[in-house]
């Protein structure tokens, strides 16, 4: 039994292919509730990466076939001490030492580039939720690595929403939101925006709670959010925006985003929803995400599940979130290891 270990070249079509159906079969074991797994978000992740972050990407065979891939993201604009990892091993080549020779890789690649930690997510079931293996989890512990930060997955049924509910939830939060003014968009933020995105989004990691997570605020600024952009649109991201200005200053004061992939249309994630710090307690959060949820719906009727991923501590945003309608699904790890 020979393992061999060879970068991804973005030119080589037969390795992404090999490393793509890797990543499909696994998703299919492991996530079936999830939506397929994406051929253009997943050769765009390899061609076109986000602005500020150098990709690594390997493909491990045993005794000549493709058994498991490696990806690996070094930010070069700030965390230059941190990276984080996606390793993945086929089903049918798992406890066969696949995962172990990938993993030690890695670490000589982050040795040899300066880093200092590196992140990776696992899931576990949760209690009454879809069963889950357990041996990400496992994996990342004998590896020496630790759990930093716990997360929940959540899923909202969009055919069973309570609108009536809704309804009731948005005049309440319009009536703490006097002086604001709700703004949509679809993908590209508009310039007159484009810079109080910049600076929201920045903020999300000052925030947002991260556990024992060592990951330094981002710098983002409007070139950085044009170049996410554009790395969404060759990943075929369709997204959706709604946020609150504030009339007195002119300022954006609460932004969220949905976004649809081309693989399902009948899925969206929720991705970020972030309030400045300066204009919380006016329901702002629970204002963008009703407004988007319909924003949404509107141009995407076949969607009838949205997923989001919350700290478990972040108690305020679940709790916005269950408001909605999303129930728990699994849980999440963010392993750190130091190295």
């Amino acid at each position: 039994m020979r393992i061999t270990i060879a970068p991804i070249d973005a030119a080589d079509q037969v390795a992404i292919d090999a490393a793509y159906r890797i990543g499909a079969a696994a998703n299919d074991v492991d996530l079936p509730d999830f939506p397929p797994f994406c051929r253009r978000r997943f050769e765009a992740a390899v061609r076109h990466p986000m602005p500020g972050n150098t990709p690594l990407w390997a493909l491990a065979r045993l005794d000549g076939v493709p058994a498991g891939y490696l990806a690996l993201d070094l930010p070069q604009l700030d965390n230059t001490e941190n990276a984080t990892a996606d390793l993945i091993v086929h089903p049918a080549h798992r406890r066969r030492g696949v995962g172990r020779a990938l993993h030690e890789h890695a670490v000589r690649l982050l040795r040899e580039r300066g880093r200092k930690r590196v992140l990776g997510m696992a899931v576990t079931a949760l209690p009454g939720g879809p069963p889950r293996s357990e041996a990400s989890a496992a994996f990342a512990a004998s590896t020496g690595a630790q759990p930093a930060l716990a997360e929940i997955r959540s899923r909202l049924d969009t055919t069973r929403l309570d609108h009536d509910g809704l309804d009731a939830a948005l005049a309440d939060a319009r009536t703490r939101a006097d002086g604001y003014r709700v703004l949509r968009w679809q993908g590209r933020t508009p310039d007159e925006y484009v810079a109080d995105i910049a600076y929201l989004d920045g903020r999300l990691m000052a925030d947002a709670p991260l556990g024992d997570v060592e990951w330094e605020p981002e710098r983002i600024d409007v070139e950085r959010v044009r170049g996410i952009e554009r790395a969404l649109e060759a990943r075929g991201r369709r997204r959706y925006h709604t946020a609150v200005r504030d009339e007195a200053s002119g300022r954006v004061a609460a932004w969220t985003l949905l976004d649809v992939g081309p693989s399902a249309d009948w899925h969206a994630f929720q991705q970020i929803t972030i309030v400045d710090p300066a204009h919380r307690g006016h329901r702002l959060g629970l204002l963008v995400k009703i407004e988007n949820l319909r924003h949404l719906l509107a141009h995407e009727p076949a969607v009838r599940a949205i997923d989001t991923f919350n700290a478990a501590e972040n108690s305020y945003m679940i709790t916005i979130n269950e408001q909605l309608g999303f129930r728990r699904v699994d849980g999440w790890t963010d392993w750190q290891l130091t190295i």
